[in-house]
């Protein structure tokens, strides 16, 4: 009976328990540990907890710290390119989804790869001898460990175990994630959250939002999002097991406008995300709307698909894409005026080499001549941006 039913000898249905719980631990483990705290540096884990989630890891999925991180950093450094290491769309959204684990190995391997993005990560005497050195060490023993406690069953829990990180990290995260889903901020990878409630992956459904701010410790953006891995976070915190270096900005701004100084400027490149999704929302969105119903009926195809073309990089979109949106634009001027205000917006903060003064009057250049265009909404836009100040500490 012991070699069938294990030393614990669980009923059947608890076994439909044990295993959602064993892979809810691993996940929150990857979100938390490698993610949130190895790779982005948002939060510090206290070291019990840090120990804990490592030696999880490496029961559950042999994985390596500094390999992950190095793997994931790189993701971000060179996303959508043909060096970013799982992209579906550079190498298909079939490959990442049935090859990701298989995308991360051979990643993993590369030697420059680890060295140039695995830096800071932890590395004590357990990892360097046993997490670091003998990966597959941790599964075999999971495998022992499942057997023994839970029998012949244990074998299939097992698997499941396995199988979780790959389909749902490398699976869900890195391939739909890239493909699929809604965005909340036009950042200039493909990103994208693929479910406002981020309780199967941890929050890490949120990707959108985690590209746009890659270092915040929180993944929700909107009142209606949750971030499960932030109520974890936030629990750990409570009992000081963790503490929160970084979350996203939010932006401050005063109705009754100010003098516009450097601070404004440094505010406005802060909050450069918030000020993009606005800017679509509040000037190029009512710009399309207005084109669309004041276009002839053989006209009026030009403008159904404008306001993704509007809003997204250019370098995200394909070729007929771009045909289509210089199309659009040489139809209407107000289209024209309004797309090239927000590439001279988006420049300021992608300019590095312009000095504070150079910066501060490009900034004021573009409020004035915005305002001075006589599109309404753009003129309201530009004196909103006038309002912008840096987040009190």
């Amino acid at each position: 009976m012991f070699l069938i039913h294990g030393f614990l000898e669980l009923p059947t249905w608890a076994l439909f328990i044990v295993a959602p719980v064993f892979i809810h631990l691993t996940i929150v483990a990857v979100t938390l540990f490698l993610h949130r705290d190895q790779t982005h540096r948002g939060l510090v884990l206290h070291p019990v907890v840090r120990h804990f989630f490592r030696f999880w890891l490496w029961l559950t999925t042999g994985m390596v710290t500094r390999e992950w991180v190095a793997v994931h950093r790189k993701h971000h450094a060179r996303c959508e390119t043909a060096d970013d290491p799982h992209s579906p769309r550079v190498k298909g959204l079939l490959k990442v989804l049935l090859e990701g684990a298989e995308l991360y190995r051979k990643e993993a391997k590369q030697k420059d790869t680890v060295a140039k993005y695995g830096r800071g990560t932890v590395d004590d005497w357990m990892e360097r001898h046993l997490y670091g050195r003998y990966p597959m060490y941790g599964v075999s023993l999971m495998l022992i460990l499942d057997l023994l406690l839970l029998g012949l069953s244990g074998i299939t829990i097992w698997a499941i175990q396995m199988l979780a990180i790959p389909v749902l990290a490398a699976g869900v995260v890195n391939g739909v994630g890239h493909y699929s889903g809604y965005r909340n901020f036009e950042c200039k990878d493909a990103a994208t959250n693929v479910f406002p409630w981020g309780f199967i992956v941890g929050g890490e459904e949120l990707h959108n939002n985690h590209h746009a701010f890659p270092s915040s410790a929180k993944f929700a953006q909107r009142p209606w999002e949750v971030d499960l891995g932030w109520w974890y976070i936030r629990t750990l915190e409570f009992f000081h097991l963790a503490t929160v270096l970084r979350v996203a900005p939010e932006p401050v701004i005063s109705t009754t406008g100010g003098q516009v100084d450097l601070e404004t400027v440094r505010a406005v490149i802060v909050n450069r995300m918030h000020v993009l999704r606005d800017y679509c929302h509040d000037v190029i969105w009512p710009a399309v709307a207005a084109e669309k119903q004041n276009a002839g009926t053989a006209a009026r195809g030009l403008y159904v698909k404008a306001r993704r073309l509007l809003t997204r990089d250019e370098t995200l979109l394909d070729a007929r894409s771009r045909v289509r949106l210089q199309e659009t634009l040489a139809h209407s001027p107000t289209l024209r005026t309004v797309y090239e205000f927000r590439q001279r917006l988006q420049a300021l903060w992608e300019n590095s080499t312009l000095s504070n003064e150079n910066l501060l009057q490009q900034f004021k250049d573009w409020c004035a001549q915005a305002e001075a265009t006589g599109i309404a909404t753009l003129r309201e836009f530009a004196q909103q941006l006038r309002g912008y100040s840096l987040q009190l500490a």
